[in-house]
């Protein structure tokens, strides 16, 4: 099932993908609903946020052709992570399949884009089991983790290269029936393909990060974890369109515009 946010004729709802057709849900997937007589074209809707998450998690360095091409980069010899380990991201900088990225003007040229895997979290859950993980995750969308390299370089933290407002894309729905074992990830650059890889190659997997995090945290409905990106990016310019597809889910697209231009 693909679940959808959107917005047509100045109502903003729920609603349930069937073909090229939108099915409107009175209700939310994470509790009760129904479905509505009310249809409308999927090319006719104004696409949302999946969802605003209540806690934003996300994984870094998690496949190994990344690491390698991070540590190269720094002149180390890649060091692979002995557990899982999450970080987090910002609300504010999460925008919907086809807003823009907007590049602040005083901005680098180093602005890269990560293709990612977001699992989305179904219900309340803490202390899981490798045998209990899954039964938590309501589905999959797909993130697009926007970077200022320079400013992460400068700084101590991410607190402005990954979480400038517009710098996390996510979406364009949740799909509930995705199959980890046979998804491809694949990114295009103004239709040209720059990345392909399989998707659940990672180092951890989905499994042993919800087990590691539940030790500490407790997950709610709507929560989010992006799982991190293998490979590497090309600098971004200003009208360049990236488009992020995951096989099962579907297809992200942003443009990306500097500001002021």
């Amino acid at each position: 099932m693909r679940w959808l946010k959107f917005t047509a004729s100045g109502k903003t709802s729920w609603g349930i993908i069937e073909g090229d057709q939108v099915i409107a849900v009175d209700g939310e997937p994470f509790g009760e609903w129904q479905r509505t007589s009310r249809t409308h074209p999927l090319s006719q809707v104004k696409i949302e946020l999946p969802l605003v998450p209540r806690t934003f998690y996300c994984v870094g360095l998690n496949y190994l052709k990344h690491l390698k091409e991070a540590a190269d980069k720094r002149g180390e010899v890649p060091a692979v992570p002995d557990r899982p380990e999450i970080g987090y991201r910002a609300q504010n900088a999460l925008i919907a399949h086809d807003e823009d990225v907007v590049i602040p003007s005083f901005a680098t040229e180093k602005i890269h884009y990560e293709g990612e895997l977001v699992v989305v979290i179904g219900k309340k859950v803490k202390h899981l089991t490798e045998q209990s993980a899954m039964d938590c995750v309501f589905g999959y969308t797909i993130g697009n983790d926007v970077s200022e390299r320079t400013w992460q370089k400068a700084d101590r933290s991410l607190w402005r290269s990954k979480n400038a407002d517009t710098f996390k894309p996510m979406g364009p729905w949740i799909e509930t029936e995705a199959d980890l074992g046979s998804m491809e990830t694949v990114v295009r650059v103004n239709g040209k393909e720059t990345n392909r890889f399989r998707t659940n190659d990672m180092i951890f997997g989905v499994v042993p990060f919800l087990v590691e995090l539940t030790k500490y945290f407790t997950l709610w409905p709507g929560d989010v974890i992006w799982m991190g990106t293998d490979g590497a990016s090309p600098d971004i310019k200003h009208g360049d369109v990236v488009e992020i597809d995951i096989a099962g889910i579907g297809s992200l697209r942003n443009r990306f515009v500097r500001e002021g231009q």
